[in-house]
């Protein structure tokens, strides 16, 4: 994958489908690198006729790694917010949307279509609040506006996000940890096998398995602030997509999310959970792409 400079830092990008066409740019979530992204979910959105990019987040894959910066504390980072005390992490949400939106000039893509999951349905939000004039649209997947009257994430699927492999040093541990974790927070109506679960996870973690730039993904989402007042200033139009069944982020936090932009579209999903699983694909391509031909279908009859 080519690399680029974006906002100071080193940014690992891959551009898929043909030149010339309207782009999709993807954002992943927490602790994942740009090819957890699935390859056949990219695909979809290419054969729909759209050029896709993805990328690696700062903290994962080969863009630029925060070492110095060390593991977080996520309990007493988690105390302090909760204690409403002020909260000091190695870099922050917004500094991840300026990732993106330097990645956005730096390859000189015209106001792509922004796709963001989880915490990147977060990092995806912020991008079109500050840096609106870049993207075309915003569409935000199984993610949430960091209301603290939201519900919370089950305590399985906390467990499941934190936790740890039996033997950190072992392949094997680490594939059987992150298998058993997403039958947590995966879609009970769309699981995968546990054979594809783990081919999933190994192409992870034979490309870049660095468990250390979690806890500073996971101290920026902690740190971040409630975003409704300002989503609520966004003008793009916006699609939501969210599972019914999501443990990690409520569907209230979907909800909430399209409540907040204006005119946003909300889809809620039976069976969906907090994952990309194989046969909820085409259901979120399908959204997808419905949403962003319309968009760019009135783009031109306005011209």
């Amino acid at each position: 994958m080519p690399q680029t400079s974006a906002n100071g830092i080193t940014i690992d990008y891959e551009i898929l489908g043909p030149e010339g066409a309207s782009t999709i740019l993807l954002i992943m979530g927490l602790g994942q690198q740009g090819i957890a992204w699935p390859d056949s979910f990219c695909q979809m959105l290419v054969d729909g006729g759209y050029k896709v990019v993805r990328f690696d987040n700062r903290d994962t894959g080969f863009s630029t790694k925060f070492d110095e910066a060390g593991p977080q504390d996520i309990p007493a980072l988690m105390g302090a917010k909760l204690g409403g005390q002020s909260v000091t992490v190695p870099y922050t949400l917004e500094d991840m949307a300026r990732d993106a939106a330097g990645l956005i000039d730096a390859i000189g893509l015209d106001r792509p279509h922004l796709v963001g999951a989880s915490m990147g349905g977060m990092i995806a939000q912020l991008v079109a609040i500050h840096h609106g004039d870049k993207i075309r649209s915003l569409t935000s997947i199984m993610s949430t506006t960091a209301n603290p009257d939201l519900p919370p994430a089950t305590d399985a699927a906390m467990g499941a996000l934190f936790s740890q492999p039996a033997d950190p040093s072992s392949r094997d541990s680490i594939l059987d940890n992150l298998v058993e974790a997403r039958k947590i927070i995966g879609s009970p109506g769309f699981m995968d096998s546990d054979e594809v679960l783990r081919e999933n996870a190994a192409r992870l973690v034979d490309r870049d398995n660095y468990p250390v730039g979690v806890t500073r993904h996971t101290a920026a989402v902690i740190a971040a602030d409630n975003r409704k007042p300002l989503l609520a200033e966004v003008t793009l139009p916006t699609l939501v997509l969210h599972g019914r069944d999501d443990p990690l982020v409520p569907v209230e936090g979907g909800i909430d999310t399209a409540e907040t932009i204006p005119g946003a579209k909300l889809e809620v999903i039976d069976g969906y959970g907090h994952d990309l699983a194989t046969r909820a694909q085409p259901i979120l391509t399908g959204h997808i792409l419905e949403f962003v031909r319309g968009v760019d279908g009135r783009a031109q009859a306005a011209e």
